[in-house]
């Protein structure tokens, strides 16, 4: 089930950033602690009334050298295409241009709920400058000041009474739900239609939940459902998305969230760039299971040690991913595409191992035995117990005397002890420390 998604818009310099930040909460990223992944947060989960959506703030991407009015209205039309609700954000201090008449312009033909929003209103005397606002023709304007946090319980009031009806996801808990995810041509496309063709797949078309999204279904040879999720945004080719990594950034998020296997493609003859490593964030960060598809592997000069080289830089620019399997395929020649579905199962099934409480101690106290827990001014770290509490990932919470005394290096080190005792290849886990009462 994806999250409903309300955009933010408006030209440069109205304080999108500080109210996207205020409404996400400066929310932390589990990925960022983490060597190799930068993030412009233009995308971000929040939650307002117990009500959980995904924030985009177009104002975080620059498009290329593009004129300065060609730039607002391609980030408009990218809000409008994936927004369930608009914000469209003006400000006070200028009071309405030419730019703000502009985007109004774009909006109305949207057909989507547009909530006007004026910015920098910090101080009651300022509320009554909003009423010029309306000749933009959308309503009643919100007064609002990102920097103090005023006025935005009253827009998200209005924004959720917008969001689209709970849809039930529509896929039996069997069906393995999976992803292809990338920069533009990274040869996506190609790949489904590849991984489609193979002869002894039974394909049917099947309108996904999400907007205008199409989902693939097919059985293996071997009698397993899967579904290949929103195959429709894969093909789409739009300019501004194609011209625009950073969008496409976009139509992955729903897709990745929607999905229990996420196939982050990468191209071999361009090798890893920035934007790969920001789309396998998200993934992880969601906690998916993820395997890494080396596609056009065919187009590559081949020498005895092509294959480990390009491993090891793999693992060395994806440090936060050394869980997930490497496949070296090519859509052209479909090298190596049948050993797919029978890598993507195993990773399904990784994601929602669970292990007996019994089993899990004896693993624990063994690796503690093996290197004792830290100390810290003469106080040592103890650990009383630990449980498994979910699956998808598969989630772990361990009982010790001081949790603030349990350092990240010596959480990773059980982290490695569980994945060399079971198998959770292909799947995140967590750990988390709770101090025992």
């Amino acid at each position: 089930m994806a999250k409903p998604v309300i955009a933010i818009v408006g030209r440069p310099n109205v304080g999108k950033s500080t109210v996207f930040n205020r409404i996400v909460g400066e929310r932390v990223s589990i990925v960022e602690d983490i060597a190799g992944v930068t993030r412009d947060r233009i995308y971000s989960p929040a939650e307002w009334l117990g009500k959980e959506f995904n924030v985009i703030d177009t104002g975080g991407i620059d498009i290329g050298d593009e004129p300065f009015l060609e730039q607002i209205k391609q980030q408009a039309e990218i809000a409008i295409e994936e927004a369930d609700v608009i914000i469209f954000l003006t400000s006070v201090r200028e009071g309405v241009t030419d730019a703000d008449e502009n985007v109004a312009q774009i909006l109305y033909r949207s057909n989507k709920p547009v909530l006007l929003a004026v910015n920098k209103v910090d101080n009651p005397e300022m509320r009554s400058e909003i009423f010029e606002f309306y000749s933009l023709g959308l309503g009643d304007p919100y007064p609002l000041s990102g920097s103090h946090g005023i006025g935005l319980g009253d827009l998200l009031d209005a924004a959720i009474k917008y969001f689209p009806e709970e849809e039930e996801e529509e896929y039996d808990d069997s069906v393995i739900k999976f992803s292809l995810i990338g920069r533009p041509n990274v040869g996506k496309s190609s790949l489904v239609n590849a991984i489609l063709g193979e002869d002894r797949v039974i394909v049917s078309n099947v309108a996904g939940t999400t907007r205008d999204a199409i989902d693939t279904s097919f059985t293996s040879a071997d009698g397993e459902e899967f579904v290949m999720i929103d195959t429709a945004g894969i093909r789409k080719k739009g300019k501004v998305y194609e011209n625009t990594e950073k969008y496409s950034v976009l139509r992955a998020l729903r897709a990745i969230e929607r999905s229990d296997v996420v196939l982050v493609v990468l191209n071999a003859e361009e090798g890893i760039r920035e934007q790969d490593k920001k789309v396998a964030g998200y993934a992880h960060e969601a906690g998916k299971g993820i395997i890494i598809l080396v596609n056009k592997w065919d187009a590559i000069e081949k020498e005895n040690s092509t294959m480990k080289d390009f491993e090891e830089t793999i693992r060395e620019e994806f440090a936060y991913l050394s869980y997930a399997p490497i496949i070296y395929v090519s859509a052209l020649t479909k090298q190596r595409l049948h050993k797919l579905p029978e890598l993507i199962s195993m990773v399904s099934q990784n994601q929602k191992l669970r292990i007996q409480s019994s089993t899990l101690n004896e693993v624990i106290l063994d690796a503690v035995a093996m290197n004792p827990t830290p100390t810290d001014k003469g106080k040592r770290l103890k650990i009383y117990y630990a449980t498994q509490v979910a699956i998808k990932p598969p989630t772990f919470v361990v009982f010790v005397n001081d949790s603030e005394m349990m350092h990240f290096s010596y959480s990773r080190y059980l982290e490695n002890r569980l994945r060399d005792t079971f198998s959770f290849e292909g799947t995140p886990i967590r750990l988390i420390t709770r101090n025992r009462k």
